[in-house]
């Protein structure tokens, strides 16, 4: 996948707002005003930062060459995913699914209500 399908997959998720909080060359993705994704815009190839949970990104990392820790992001929760390298579509829209829900199941009630009914 290249920077623009991976921007426009994270926008068809319910509720996802784009931000540009660390200047105009990294995209973040956020949920409820937490942010799932984060790409940058000058990184010599495609690649995401997204939420993972701890076990399953270990587990990612051993598997894949193209998931590694988190570039500039907590390693335990982080990786970035080089998504032109040999990774599967379907892999890598399961991995930003996997990232929007875990953000989504901790924001408050209130909030993920609202995101349910706009969706």
């Amino acid at each position: 996948m290249n920077v623009e399908d991976l921007r426009n997959y994270c926008l068809s998720k319910p509720g996802v707002e784009e931000t540009i909080p660390f200047g105009p060359d990294t995209l973040v993705f956020k949920i409820g005003n937490k942010m799932f994704a984060a790409m940058g815009l000058e990184w010599e190839e495609a690649a995401i930062n997204l939420k993972c949970d701890p076990e399953r990104a270990e587990e990612l990392r051993d598997r894949y060459d193209a998931i590694i820790p988190g570039y500039h992001m907590n390693k335990k929760h982080w990786n970035t995913v080089y998504t032109e390298r040999d990774l599967d579509v379907e892999l890598v829209e399961s991995l930003i699914d996997h990232s929007y829900d875990l953000v989504f199941s901790k924001l408050p009630k209130n909030v993920r209500l609202s995101v349910s009914k706009n969706a």
